[in-house]
Order: C-alpha cells, then sequence, then structure tokens
C-alpha cells in the first residue's frame, strides 16, 4: 500500500489555467497578486506551492518563463514551501512552451499529467451571462474540442530533461486509471524512481468521476501497482473538494486544495483565498487527530533537491 503517512502534506494550487477571471474576483491574475496569494498559504499551513502564470493584463494563462520569475524569487524569499511548477500549462499550449519556464528553473517539483485525454470546461460556458474579457467564454467552449497532449513520448521527455537533467520530482496527475498503469511503464522502465507522488483527480469532465468509490478504487490499484513505493494524495474539482480530501486524508493520504481546483469554500460560497482553504482543510485534519507536515517533513518524504538547488 502506499507510503504510511506520519503527517500530512498540504499542497496548494493558487490559480491554475482553468478558472478565468470572471467566475471569482479572488483568482490572482497579476505576479504581485500570485505571489502574495502563495505566501499566505504557505503560512495558513500549505508546504508545497503548485503555479501557473497569467497574463496580468487580461488574466490569460501563459507560459512565459519571465513571468513566473516575477513572482517565483518572492515566494522562496518569503517562505520555506515546496516550489512545484506545472508542465500542464493552459489549453493550446504546446510541449515546449509548457516546459519553457520549468526549464529555466529548475524547481524541486514540478507537475506531470501522466497522459493525454480530453480536458473539456465547456459547461462553464453557461453559467455566465458577462465577461471581463473577451477570451474567456471562447476558451471555455474551445475546450469541447480539446485533446490534453501528453503522450508516452512527451512525458519521457519530461522525465529525462527535467527529472534526469535537473533533478526535479513530479506531482504524477493521474485523472484516471490508465494514468496510473502510465505511470507504471514509466517505473517499470527506470525513469521514476521511488518515493513518488501520486495525485490522483477526481471531477474533472474527461476523467474519473467524482464519485467515493473510485477513490478507493484509484488507490487500491495504486497499491497493486507499487506497492509501498509511492506516496499519495488527492485532489477533487468544484463542490467534490473538501469532501474527498478528507476522505483521502482519512485513509492515510495527503491533500490539495487551492482556488485551482475550486472557487469555493462553502456551499454556494466563493472563497475570499487560498489560504482560507487551507486553513479549513487544515483545521479539519488537525481536529480528526492529524499532523500538519512543514516544508522540510514535505522534502524528506518526496527526498527533494532542496531549495538551494532551484534556480531562482
Amino acid at each position: 500500500m502506499a507510503k504510511k503517512m506520519k503527517k500530512v502534506i498540504v499542497t496548494c494550487a493558487v490559480t491554475g489555467g482553468i478558472h478565468t477571471p470572471t467566475m471569482s474576483d479572488a483568482l490572482p491574475i497579476t505576479p504581485d497578486q500570485i505571489a502574495a496569494e502563495s505566501i499566505a498559504a504557505a503560512e495558513a499551513g500549505a508546504s508545497i506551492i503548485h503555479l501557473h502564470a497569467r497574463n496580468p493584463e487580461d488574466g490569460r494563462p501563459t507560459p512565459d518563463p519571465d513571468m513566473f520569475m516575477q513572482f517565483l524569487p518572492r515566494i522562496k524569499q518569503s517562505t520555506n514551501a515546496v516550489v512545484n511548477i506545472t508542465t500542464g500549462g493552459g489549453l493550446g499550449m504546446t510541449v515546449e512552451e509548457r516546459l519553457s519556464a520549468p526549464l529555466r528553473a529548475e524547481p524541486e517539483m514540478c507537475s506531470l499529467n501522466m497522459g493525454s485525454m480530453n480536458f473539456s470546461l465547456h459547461p462553464l460556458a453557461g453559467k455566465y451571462e458577462s465577461w471581463k474579457h473577451p477570451w474567456e467564454k471562447e476558451f471555455l467552449l474551445g475546450s469541447e474540442d480539446f485533446i490534453f497532449r501528453n503522450t508516452f513520448k512527451d512525458i519521457r521527455m519530461i522525465l529525462q530533461h527535467l527529472g534526469e537533467g535537473c533533478g526535479t520530482r513530479f506531482e504524477h496527475e493521474c485523472y484516471d486509471i490508465g494514468h496510473l498503469y502510465n505511470l507504471a511503464h514509466f517505473v517499470d522502465a527506470g525513469l521514476i524512481k521511488p518515493p513518488f507522488l501520486v495525485q490522483s483527480i477526481f471531477g474533472i469532465l474527461g476523467g474519473i468521476g467524482a464519485d467515493m468509490e473510485n477513490v478507493l478504487f484509484m488507490k487500491q490499484t495504486a497499491d497493486r501497482l507499487f506497492g509501498d513505493d509511492y506516496v499519495w494524495s488527492v485532489l477533487a474539482a468544484g463542490r467534490f473538494q473538501m469532501p474527498f480530501i478528507t476522505q483521502a486524508a482519512m485513509m492515510g493520504g495527503n491533500v490539495r486544495v487551492g482556488l485551482e481546483d475550486s472557487l469555493f469554500i462553502a456551499k454556494g460560497q466563493l472563497a475570499q483565498s487560498n489560504a482560507e482553504q487551507v486553513a479549513k482543510i487544515r483545521k479539519i485534519l488537525e481536529e480528526l487527530g492529524m499532523e500538519i507536515a512543514t516544508p522540510d517533513d514535505a522534502r524528506a518524504i518526496l527526498d527533494l533537491k532542496g531549495g538551494d538547488q532551484v534556480k531562482f
């Protein structure tokens, strides 16, 4: 089974490349906002900060390394948190674009989607009558005909350039059962070595559904494939966020929150910040008798190279 956890790692994904500015005024857009939200999330108890960048003028996701470099050093200088940079980027970005910031920054961690998939947000376009920026509605509607690409060749290239080349380790994002088998392929090939983080994801249209039975199914499959070589974490989209990650923690897993995954703090109530979500799950877990991992705990659990080995 998954590596037994004495402490729970809380990851916070502060902005992502899915939600658009119209959906929440709390969604951080500018480098100043992303830095401030990241620092506050770390102070609230997140040991890993997962990061995307956005165009500060209109909030559109961007792979521009210069934009990342406007907030990465500030986060590092102000917190001890592990910085985790996306390799998923945003809809329509090429693999080369998605890797431009990680290859420049050489962070301790990066996310890595473990397969290609239909990744659709188009139902969200019908929930808003007006938009802050013209690109938002077209962006969401266009996802109905979008395939997020990560072929075996793409994944191997990312593992070799970032993993072997930079010493970066990965948050292996698994949106479906087949992604676990893709991960097993690379483990068997020797390109991924334990301990590795498996992030099970629920509730994204195109991936495994947000049914509580699927949480157990994903974990049982990972246990069968990886034994105790892996560290397990869960994120769930939208309204499923808090109940699913609480259940995962009770099963011995780690958790991810953040405005990338859900804009809400309670039913019908928008979160005011990423830190508010971190504080909520921290309170839940501590009241259940669990201890929250510090950034250095997370580094030890995941065998990370250390914040002094990054290039920002």
